[in-house]
């Protein structure tokens, strides 16, 4: 199984940026700890991180051809107004799982809204780098032969 681990806008600076919403692992520690949680599950990662749009989009268009499974996304502010990856996200007919560290919900009124939310399978968020870890395992399990079905 083969999961495309996608981090947005502004995230290469977890670790710098706020510690009081995101906490203070940086982007390559929460790759790490994805990646052990992945080896556990038998799920290879691939992941990336990019502050362009523009190649956000098209690494999720490969994603469609080039064998991933499912795509676990904290599309960071890009969650609140981007179309555009909202669309390639719908090309996708793979689990995606929305996540995030900080509960968008209970922050400012404009982060309540995920433009992404009526494409994704699920979010998850609030529980820092557990949201992820979290995230990873729906993922696996939504994109198992078999999975996905709601118990």
């Amino acid at each position: 199984m083969n999961v495309l681990v996608l981090h947005g806008i502004n995230l290469n600076m977890f670790g710098q940026r706020d510690p009081a919403q995101y906490g203070s692992l940086t982007l390559a520690q929460i790759d790490a700890r994805l990646q052990a949680l992945g080896r556990e599950l038998g799920a290879g990662l691939a992941c990336f991180q990019t502050n362009h749009e523009g190649e956000m989009v098209e690494r999720i268009h490969r994603a469609h051809t080039d064998g991933t499974d499912a795509v676990l996304i904290n599309a960071g502010a890009w969650t609140h107004y981007s179309y555009g990856i909202r669309d390639a996200i719908a090309v996708l007919r793979i689990p995606v799982i929305e996540v995030h560290m900080s509960n968008i919900h209970a922050r400012e009124a404009f982060r309540h809204e995920s433009v992404l939310a009526s494409v994704v399978r699920g979010q998850i968020c609030g529980f820092g780098v557990h949201s992820y870890l979290l995230g990873l395992r729906a993922a696996v399990d939504m994109a198992a032969p078999g999975g996905g079905a709601m118990a």
